[in-house]
């Protein structure tokens, strides 16, 4: 090996690159460690969010103290490497920017026909179209009949795009650049918001990306509990305005006349049901005498009759909450007296000066008296365009505080235009002794008075009963800025913390053990040989984990840490591949310097061939798969990268400075000297049944597909899954039915041990926003009650504490939008890649009957293990979804099929060219025996790393092993007994030249 210097200082440099990366890591977690025992020593396990302060103080007052080697604690958290949610815990959200709302607003809410149209008609086509929204309403407003254009003054020809739009003569085609720049510069608006609001709300590592042009927006917190907490922070579109309060005594005789008026118009309704239900029901005296002994009709008459009388100010609550307006109710009244208060004929009662008014409701308040939350009714004084006088756009900036009175609060600050106004409006509410409502998304959080006289400068405050984290998010937002659209959460992942510290305690475990048995065997099988590559390997696991922690946005997770396994055998099947060759050459009586260069030569190609494949498929993936599976593949192309230069040059190394001196190196031990030496096995002879037999697999696979299906994950068809685990074993089937008596259709089955399930519906799959996640989430948990710890609250269980033993541990939602737009992607995933991996070997062979043999071989794997899944399913105990992580599994399988299948092509041709008198048959057989001894153990190699994962592993990827534990079998065989017996039966004939010497004849003839 040429430049052996040259490798050595590389690879030193590397190796101490490596180190320094990780120790940030190792900083990180030892200070991390020490806030948490810090956080132990104050306070006990039942007070968890006094804990969490207490370790977020501890690390935020030694931040910027140096900690070990020059480095500080918050210089550590950034470099650091980056776990994943499922080692970590935390909030995964994909969100879904409205770019319906941002061509409404360029548009200033127009109300043209044509417009509206092409809007649902845009909605309709969306549902099934692969195009952004934009095209698909450029599509809907095309197809519009009669001469529509874009430029009318009614729709985009307006004050606010006179700039970007001439003329309102413009063509259809030149307004559509204008509008999609536009939306695009929405949504980098909207992403830039998100960004400044996550980069403040604490957790570490937060991790933000654009997914494509879609007006998709990934958000991840690593480490984030309050899932309420995050939903609302990147969600909430933030439209904050300061509104004049109509003085109460104002406002109430309205209130009085308005309750008159809806008892008038409600009353002879009632009055009609009441008689309609008196002709349809009778009641026993049996029933009459129950009644009368528990009072129950007098007191509903009673109620009944007073709703009637009074329906609005019979509902007032006589309780004074923090937030006092005109009066107040109980928040389940407020939809009923909004629609009273909408009536055209009681809004035809508002005088001419306040004919205008709006009413907002205050921000609720919880009575636990009544059991309730409670809220103020406001009557806001607004004009003809319903615009608020002063809106949040003029907040320059915005921090939680305290008020006199030892209260959360929050201080703003703003610009000169902004703060002219407020001058103004809080000088006419002095003189007029009135209130200014500080109103965020229609919800009043606070009505202050003005007691001094006007305010300069553009200071204020917003009061309102915050929490301390409720102060905090408030400042965020407003120093953020608001949403340009509505952003709706279509898919969500919840880990809590214990699950992901399980979660890396199993990974470890069976990454440990894995590495162990690879590493004996290595020993055993090729001794000093053996022991070298193990260094090799050694090597290579520190440089995996040094590249990871060095690259900006790479992340560790959970089927990342089964890629790194993986590729434990990837490594060590290139040492595999050299070994053999060595052995090759020394019994052809070589010497043993030239048997080693011969052996890395001519392993060469086939390494590189094998390792080309699997990577393109890391690549199909890389670019396909989102979260975890982008994780999966960041690790397979480090390690393929990584495992190349420590086989090929650290390797050499070591055996070139043990031979250096006349040492010898047989690459065996006598246990295996002769171990597949003079096999002569007749593959080809063998073909039919093999034929029959796959046949047989692939006509029961198919037949399985077509009637039974596949277990399809919500990834694909959308909704919820819960992983729920108990305080002891449960049974699912009786869960279930209780499950299906609450949601109507739902799915309970045992994952992991009998005192853990994972709980999947579609109940209401279709709406999203957080009140309906904490709707169905409240359903679930009243209906697991009486399985769950006696005393456990709805809080407790779906709060993400560490070391948590009961209550919901985990919690993923996909909308149907999404989920099909996953099947999709995936779809075309599995697809390129076989196109990919054809192409290459056509252009690497020249020939393409090997890419024939491939992709049939490729196929025929793929549809044993689609069947073999939807035969077990039912059967297995274990999750069997069909996911994202299971299209991971499939591509992985592609790669290592390819990759035993090129090495056995890779000596067919290589035979080709030394035996020219041979025939075909012999060659091809004479090859496959030659890479029986390196097949077997790679694979066996490759099944032990992954029985140990499979075995020792969590159970989230436990699916995803199985498959590849599918994949090696069946890829081993049909290397064997399909790629090449395809291959051979479309040759036929010794005709065809299949050597490199035919190639360099064409090249020569190209040439001249």
């Amino acid at each position: 090996m040429q430049n052996k210097g040259l490798v050595t200082v590389f690879a030193i440099v590397f190796g101490l690159v490596s180190l320094y990366q990780l120790s940030y890591t190792f900083i990180a977690s030892n200070t991390e460690n020490n806030a948490k025992e810090y956080a132990q020593s104050l306070f006990g396990a039942d007070q968890p969010d006094e804990r969490s302060a207490a370790e977020a103080n501890y690390l935020d007052s030694v931040s910027t103290e140096t900690q070990m080697l020059g480095i500080d604690y918050k210089t550590a958290n950034e470099k650091q490497l980056k776990k994943g949610l499922d080692l970590k815990g935390g909030v995964n959200v994909i969100l879904q920017i409205s770019v319906k709302d941002i061509l409404i607003d360029l548009a200033n809410n127009s109300k043209n026909g044509a417009f509206l149209q092409a809007l649902t008609d845009a909605d309709e086509l969306q549902k099934d179209a692969q195009e952004t929204y934009v095209e698909s309403f450029f599509r809907a407003f095309d197809a519009l009949p009669g001469e529509n254009r874009l430029a009318s003054p009614e729709i985009f020809f307006n004050r606010d795009l006179q700039d970007d739009i001439k003329s309102s003569e413009w063509s259809n085609d030149d307004v559509k650049p204008v509008i999609e720049r536009k939306v695009e510069e929405g949504i980098a608006s909207a992403f830039e918001v998100l960004r400044k609001r996550t980069d403040q709300f604490g957790v570490t590592q937060p991790n933000l990306q654009r997914l494509g042009n879609s007006g998709r927006i990934l958000v991840e917190l690593p480490g984030a509990k309050d899932v309420e907490r995050v939903t609302e922070l990147v969600s909430r579109k933030a439209q904050l305005e300061f509104w004049e309060v109509i003085n109460a005594q104002q406002i109430i005789p309205f209130l009085e006349q308005a309750d008159t008026k809806v008892a008038q118009i409600i009353k002879p309704k009632e009055e009609k049901e009441e008689a309609e239900a008196s002709t349809d029901t009778t009641q026993t005296a049996e029933e009459e005498s129950i009644e009368d002994l528990l009072g129950g009709e007098e007191v509903e008459d009673a109620t009944a009759d007073e709703a009637v009388t009074n329906p609005i100010l019979s509902r007032i609550v006589p309780v004074r909450i923090g937030n006092p307006g005109i009066y107040t109710f109980k928040k389940s009244d407020t939809g009923v007296i909004n629609e009273y208060l909408n009536m055209p004929e009681v809004r035809a009662l508002l005088s001419n000066d306040l004919k205008f008014t709006k009413f907002f409701w205050s921000k609720p308040e919880y009575d636990e008296d009544l059991g309730e939350d409670l809220v103020s009714l406001y009557a806001i004084k607004a004009d003809r365009n319903d615009t608020a006088p002063l809106s949040g756009g003029v907040i320059t900036d915005a921090q939680q505080s305290y008020t006199p009175a030892g209260n959360v609060s929050v201080n703003m600050q703003m610009n000169g235009a902004g703060a002219k106004i407020w001058e103004s409006m809080t000088e006419t509410a002095y003189t007029d002794g009135t209130q200014i409502a500080v109103v965020l998304d229609d919800v009043v959080y606070s009505a202050p008075g003005v007691s001094s006289g006007k305010i300069s400068g553009g200071r204020s405050e917003i009061t309102g009963d915050f929490t301390i984290n409720e102060g905090q998010d408030l400042a965020n937002v407003l120093r953020a800025g608001k949403l340009p659209a509505s952003a709706d959460i279509i898919q969500a992942e919840v880990v809590g913390p214990t699950l992901g510290q399980e979660a890396i305690s199993s990974g470890l475990i069976s990454f440990i053990i894995a590495l162990v048995i690879v590493l004996l065997w290595m020993i055993f099988y090729y001794g000093k040989a053996g022991a070298f590559a193990d260094v090799a390997l050694l090597v290579n696991i520190l440089f995996i984990f040094g590249m990871l922690a060095g690259i900006p946005g790479a992340v560790l997770t959970l089927p990342g840490i089964a890629g790194i396994v993986l590729t434990i055998g990837i490594s060590v099947d290139a040492n595999v591949l050299i070994f053999e060759r060595i052995r090759e050459e020394l019994a052809k009586g070589k010497s043993q310097r030239d048997s080693i260069n011969d052996g890395f030569s001519n392993a060469l190609s086939s390494i590189l061939d094998a390792n080309i494949t699997t990577g393109l498929t890391g690549l199909i993936l890389l670019v396909f798969g989102t979260g975890p599976i982008k994780g999966f593949a960041t690790t397979l192309l480090i390690g393929i990268a990584t495992s190349l230069f420590t086989a090929i040059f650290i390797t050499r190394l070591f055996i070139d400075g043990y031979t250096k001196n006349g040492k010898s190196l047989t690459c065996s031990t006598p246990m295996t000297k002769n171990f597949l030496k003079n096999v002569n096995v007749d593959f080809l002879g063998k073909r039919k049944i093999a034929y029959v037999i796959s046949g047989i697999l692939i006509l029961v696979s198919l037949g399985s597909l077509f009637t039974v299906g596949l277990n399809q994950g919500i990834d694909f068809v959308g909704g919820r899954t819960y992983t729920v685990r108990f305080d002891k074993d449960v049974n699912a089937i009786d869960v279930q039915d209780d499950l299906v008596a609450a949601f109507g259709s739902a799915e309970a089955k045992t994952y992991g041990g009998d005192n853990q399930l994972k709980i999947t519906t579609k109940f209401k799959v279709d709406e999203t926003g957080t009140e309906v996640d904490k709707e169905i989430e409240t359903t679930l948990f009243n209906s697991l009650t009486s399985y769950l710890p006696a005393g456990m609250t709805y809080d407790q269980f779906v709060a993400d504490d560490d070391n948590k033993v009961a209550g919901r541990m985990e919690y993923y939602k996909v909308s149907p939008t999404i989920a099909d737009d996953i099947k999709k992607s995936s779809f075309w995933a599995v697809l390129g890649s076989l196109v990919v991996v054809f192409l290459y070997i056509l252009l690497r062979f020249r020939r393409w009957q090997f890419s024939l043999g491939a992709v049939a071989a490729v196929f025929h794997d793929v549809l044993i293990v689609l069947g073999i899944f939807s035969l077990t399913y039912r059967i297995m105990p274990f999750n069997m979804e069909i996911d994202q992580s299971f299209i991971a599994a499939i591509l992985t399988v592609i790669g290592y099929s390819l990759n035993d299948t090129v090495v056995v092509f890779d000596r067919i041709r290589e035979f080709f060219n030394e035996h020219q008198s041979w025939k075909m048959n012999r060659i091809i057989n004479s090859a496959l025996n030659s890479t029986l001894s390196r097949t077997l153990n790679t694979s066996m190699t490759t099944l032990i790393v992954l029985l140990t994962i499979f075995t020792l592993g969590a159970e989230s990827i436990r699916g995803l092993i199985f498959a590849l534990i599918i994949g090696v079998l069946v890829g081993t065989y049909s290397s064997l007994f399909i790629a090449t017996p395809v291959f051979y039966d479309t040759v036929k004939k010794r005709g065809i030249d299949l050597s490199d010497k035919k190639d360099e004849e064409e090249e020569e003839a190209a040439a001249a």
